[in-house]
């Protein structure tokens, strides 16, 4: 078996799935040639079963014929005394000996006792034929009784010839029989075990198929830290080592770009540093008064220099919550006591806008990161709220079933629009559709809140709704 097994593992997944297809189709055949093969054979015996059958039933006439001939042309001669019906007597006589040699062959169980009686009684009548004339006239009797005798033989053996027929018809039939049973015996296992081998064959070749697919998921997500192994056909498992290094070779590129990201926004926060400093000492008119054209210039340059550092403390945010998501300390939490707790922190940017924010429904408690999860509910509600129209209402809805729980938040804002539904969690994206007025967002929120739910094996997903933006996070309840 593990001989069998190395063998296949040198076959590319073509050779394999030729190989199936070979084994499949050599099984059909050698049954469908097995069933030619019987049916041919059936039917021949039934030709030879319906010549011998014909052969049978002429003897049996011919007998009972010649023995008529026979008796006709013997009392001819005793009336006549004409030697010309003697000699028909004698070639009726040897053609019904020639029938009877031919019954006695075809009919196996009638006793030998009979075909003797039968010969010794025509030869009794022969021998009443050649006695002289005298002798003839006395016996005429006699010879009435042979042929009675002979004629009662005759019956016999045309009924042990039907019933011979109806034997052979008999074992014919049974025959036929058998070998249908046979044949659907062999057709059904041959059909089954070619349902098995292609169920065996289609499983064995798609599970690295499955392994591939799985592999190239984890990497268009972003998820380095699992070796890939393909286990299967050679090509398939030399794919799965190239997929390897391309896992490799892209978690090497992530960690680079992650240290590119980190040193470049340091580098970048000392002199910004020292360009707000300068800002803010000319803002205080430490070097003299400005005039309202230089208090301008002066609070552009502010309010660049603030949205300057916000995108640089963004970028450092976003490549901490990538590597925090990583590692996740799991314990018992409540999330609607959480759920509350943030937006109690949160309380002041909701309020100044005149807005409110509902929780309805009840979960049991789920193992998460509190941490992680705070990040998560504050950046929904934080989203929530910066598109929320002035007066408006932020529901969020807390329902669960058997094993998952899931966390709804909805607003009423203009919503996501169609063409940004697709890659709404891509970190960086901005949609088309932003607030009137507002400062346009760095993008990173909700991809953090996609690596942390995931992080914990949940999903987060926007889902179709009127007149606003309806989020969903299922966690696995375990």
């Amino acid at each position: 078996m593990k001989k069998f097994a190395l063998i296949l593992s040198t076959l590319s997944f073509r050779q394999l799935l030729l190989a199936a297809f070979m084994m499949i189709a050599a099984l059909l055949s050698v049954t469908s040639v097995h069933a030619l093969v019987t049916l041919e054979r059936l039917a021949t015996h039934s030709r030879e079963t319906g010549r011998d059958a014909v052969r049978l039933t002429e003897n049996a006439q011919r007998l009972a014929e010649r023995t008529v001939a026979m008796e006709r042309s013997a009392r001819q001669f005793l009336v006549l005394n004409d030697s010309a019906f003697r000699e028909r007597y004698a070639e009726s006589w040897r053609e019904a000996r020639e029938a009877l040699a031919a019954l006695s062959t075809a009919l196996p169980e009638v006793p030998s006792s009979e075909f003797s009686e039968w010969m010794e009684e025509s030869e009794s009548a022969w021998a009443i034929l050649q006695a002289p004339l005298a002798s003839r006239n006395a016996n005429q009797q006699i010879l009435q009784q042979t042929f009675a005798s002979l004629l009662a033989l005759n019956e016999r053996l045309a009924l042990e010839s039907k019933r011979e027929l109806e034997r052979r018809n008999d074992s014919l039939l049974d025959e036929l029989e058998q070998q249908r049973n046979l044949l659907t015996g062999q057709v059904i296992g041959a059909m089954v075990l070619a349902v098995v081998l292609a169920f065996g064959f289609g499983m064995w070749l798609s599970r690295p198929m499955a392994q591939i697919e799985t592999a190239i998921g984890r990497l268009g997500e972003n998820r380095f830290d699992q070796n890939i192994e393909v286990r299967g056909p050679a090509d398939l498992r030399r794919l799965g080592k190239q997929l390897d290094w391309l896992r490799m070779r892209l978690a090497d590129l992530e960690n680079d770009k992650s240290r590119f990201l980190r040193h470049i926004s340091h580098e970048l926060k000392t002199p910004l540093a020292a360009l707000r400093e300068g800002v803010a000492l000319l803002e205080d008119e430490v070097m003299g008064k400005l005039s309202n054209s230089q208090r301008e210039i002066v609070g552009i340059l502010q309010q660049n220099t603030i949205a300057l550092q916000t995108q640089i403390e963004d970028l450092l945010r976003y490549n901490a919550a990538t590597f925090d998501a990583q590692h996740l300390k799991r314990l018992p939490l409540d999330l609607q006591a959480l759920l509350h707790q943030v937006i109690d922190n949160q309380c002041l940017q909701w309020q100044v806008r005149d807005l409110r924010v509902e929780v309805d429904g009840t979960v049991r408690a789920v193992a998460a990161d509190t941490d992680k999860m705070i990040v998560v509910l504050g950046n929904l509600l934080s989203n929530a709220v910066r598109f929320s129209p002035e007066g408006g209402v932020i529901r969020f809805v807390l329902t669960e079933d058997q094993d998952r729980v899931r966390i709804d938040c909805i607003d009423q804002g203009p919503g996501v629009a169609p063409a940004d539904a697709g890659r709404v969690f891509e970190p960086f994206y901005q949609g088309e559709r932003q607030p009137p007025g507002a400062r346009r967002g760095s993008g990173i929120g909700l991809s953090i809140v996609r690596e942390y739910v995931e992080a914990h094996g949940g999903t987060v997903q926007l889902l179709p709704h009127d007149g606003g933006a309806h989020f969903r996070i299922e966690l696995v309840n375990e």
